[in-house]
């Protein structure tokens, strides 16, 4: 491929502008102070007829499609690189720039992806006024492939709120396009693990391929490159969960550590006997075990909320519960058995009247519902990234800063210390200090790149698709005679748990398993909440954005033929 002309330059600028004129009468001025430089930058040589073009808003009236020729490098071109100092944007965050931290602007490459991603993102785009004020607080486009450093481009002017395209987005997860016992996987496991988009692979690839070293003391530049990379995905859990600072986010191995870490940091050194530790009945047993080792340890007490028939938090339970020795609430936000979506704005709020801290394990609802904990005012928030189609192996713990600071580190080893002799040791300050020797830096960065992939489809657009798929599954099934749907709250995530009079769990998965349905069939690491039901497990389908309707139907026509077997 050639490198981008001069005259497909000034085709995207004047294109770029007519798109916003035409949606918002001339209401779009970030985009409209993108001709001008564009124009200023056509080479001297150029054809006339080129700045003409590039002059009147209305030319190149054929919409550019992603079959742009010829878009692949731009050495020395400035007429790209104007754009984000038009936009008040940082010169490295160009969409579709491939750059690495500390290279120098000239030598940038442009993906394509990612530039025609753009272009085709402002001719879908609806204005909603002259400011360009959007309907989510920022939408992120991800740079699929381009090396570690600059991986987004933040426009808060253009807005997320329109139908996902499912077809496009299943053909970024490859995982999903192969055969299961000669049928098409369906993969309906999703609060256990989900996929992994391209951008993700790339991620990973791209950083072993390039930038593979430790970080943080060497002076080499792969070193270099690498802790940005690791530290620029720390920011993109920051603004991703809406913290107020990056020194807030801890990297984990997941939701588990990171519910250990609160237990074994604040819980083993402000818990004192008699304290009340207060659960719910639906959580993981992830946020139960460490609680319990922690109060036989200090002599606390754990206090456990119970549901309703249809699964759902008592509040005036919780309330009675609730009292000058309660210290911590630890709530999951939502049950990755029944899928209950719990009210912990409400919670939070009635916990802090009796000065509570109160972690939420946000690992079932991270990937389906927006979250803002400084909204939310909860004191730690932990997730997983495999639940949030990131890699295996990393996940995030925000903790408030000054909670931090009054915690004791939890392990040793390098990474978290100051200074070291054998008489003493000081240690680092926050995050540092919780995240001793060699992190997982790859998958770090992987978790950057999925969280920047889910925040271009938009939470609110895939929270709506989602709860579309719960409504006509749950409306399948129960159409199922002798099905038994377990977990009926009316708030919910995509999560449906059912059983068959007389059919054993475990059978049901493996006969789904040879139409090519992924489903989770035993307990899901949360026996008491299904003891509340007087069950020992169930079989759980559980969605995710990249399902169809026509999947749904596929696991009930299985159903109907098990039930009748």
């Amino acid at each position: 491929m050639s490198d981008l002309s001069p005259e497909l330059i000034s085709q995207i600028s004047s294109r770029l502008l007519h798109e916003a004129q035409a949606a918002a009468g001339g209401g779009a001025p970030e985009l409209a102070a993108l001709l001008p430089a564009m124009n200023q930058q056509i080479p001297h040589d150029a054809p006339a007829s080129l700045a003409s073009h590039a002059a009147s808003p209305v030319a190149s009236a054929t919409p550019m499609t992603a079959n742009i020729p010829g878009l692949h490098t731009l050495p020395n071109s400035t007429a790209v690189r104007k754009l984000p100092e038009q936009l008040n944007l940082d010169p490295l965050t160009i969409p579709g720039l491939a750059a690495s931290p500390g290279l120098a602007a000239p030598n940038q490459e442009l993906n394509p992806e990612g530039l025609r991603g753009f272009v085709q993102r402002v001719q879908s785009t609806h204005w909603q006024n002259p400011a360009g004020l959007c309907t989510e607080p920022a939408v992120r486009f991800p740079v699929h492939g381009a090396p570690t450093g600059v991986s987004s481009v933040n426009l808060a002017g253009i807005p997320a709120s329109r139908p996902l395209d499912i077809p496009t987005i299943r053909k970024d997860f490859p995982i999903l396009h192969q055969l299961v016992h000669g049928k098409p996987l369906v993969w309906f496991d999703n609060a256990a693990t989900t996929q992994k988009p391209q951008s993700v692979i790339d991620t990973l690839s791209h950083y072993y391929t390039h930038d593979n070293s430790n970080i943080h003391r060497a002076a080499h530049t792969l070193a270099a490159r690498s802790t940005d990379a690791y530290e620029k995905a720390r920011e993109t859990v920051q603004q991703f969960l809406g913290a107020g600072s990056v020194n807030e986010i801890i990297f984990v191995r997941g939701t588990t550590e990171g519910i250990n870490l609160v237990a074994q940091t604040y819980g083993r050194k402000f818990l004192q006997p008699g304290d009340e530790i207060i659960l719910s009945t639906l959580e993981h047993h992830a946020n139960i075990v460490p609680w319990q080792q922690v109060a036989r340890e200090k002599g606390a007490v754990i206090r456990v909320i119970p549901v309703n028939d249809r699964g759902e938090i008592m509040l005036e339970e919780y309330q009675s519960l609730l009292g000058p020795r309660t210290r911590l609430v630890s709530l999951t936000h939502a049950s990755n058995s029944l899928g209950t979506l719990v009210p912990i704005q409400e919670m939070i709020q009635m916990a802090k009247r009796y000065n509570a801290r109160v972690l939420i394990d946000g690992a079932q609802t991270v990937a389906h519902t927006p979250v803002n904990v400084q909204q939310l005012d909860c004191d730690f928030f932990v997730f997983s990234g495999h639940k949030i189609f990131g890699p295996t192996g990393i996940g995030a713990v925000f903790a408030k800063s000054e909670l931090q600071e009054i915690m004791p580190p939890w392990q040793g080893g390098g990474n978290m210390i100051r200074h070291v002799t054998f008489e003493e040791t000081t240690f680092a300050g926050p995050p540092a200090k919780f995240e001793a020797g060699t992190p997982n830096i790859a998958d770090a960065v992987g978790l950057g790149a999925a969280l920047e992939y889910v925040t271009r489809l938009g939470l609110s657009n895939i929270a709506k698709y989602e709860h579309e798929l719960l409504e006509y599954a749950t409306h399948g099934l129960s159409q199922v005679p002798g099905v038994r749907l377990v977990g009926l709250a009316r708030d919910k995530v995509g999560v449906v748990s059912f059983v068959l009079p007389g059919k054993k769990t475990e059978e049901i998965g493996r006969l789904l398993d040879l139409e090519g349905i992924a489903v989770r069939a035993g307990h899901h690491c949360s026996q008491p909440s299904l003891r509340r039901f007087g069950l020992d497990a169930t079989v759980r389908a559980s969605f995710a954005f990249y399902n169809t309707k026509q999947e749904i139907d596929h696991l009930v026509t299985a159903i109907r033929r098990i039930q009748t077997a």
